[in-house]
């Protein structure tokens, strides 16, 4: 996924805008991220991927998502049609 692709697609909240959070505010859990920015109050398909990233900044990793924006948005709209969901792959964060 690019930094400009949005990881919450109902409030179009980029990786960037995340990683530009993290990196500030270095936030101790993963739902500060849905309190400040709004990613993940919506149909909750990226809650998963946002406590990944949270993980993966805690770790001193560069927050990122594997995989295409269009496998992305393709995820959320099995997700949305039958609720369905493949969560994100798990990431070496040690």
């Amino acid at each position: 996924m690019k930094p400009t692709d949005d990881v919450c697609l109902c409030f179009h909240v980029p990786l960037d805008k995340i990683r530009g959070y993290l990196k500030r505010e270095d936030p101790p859990v993963a739902s500060l991220i849905s309190e400040c920015l709004g990613a993940g109050t919506g149909c909750g398909w990226c809650v998963p991927y946002l406590k990944q990233l949270h993980a993966q900044h805690q770790a001193g990793q560069l927050p990122t998502i594997e995989g295409s924006t269009e496998d992305y948005q393709n995820g959320r709209l099995r997700f949305r049609r039958d609720g369905s969901r493949v969560d994100p792959p798990e990431t070496d964060t040690q």
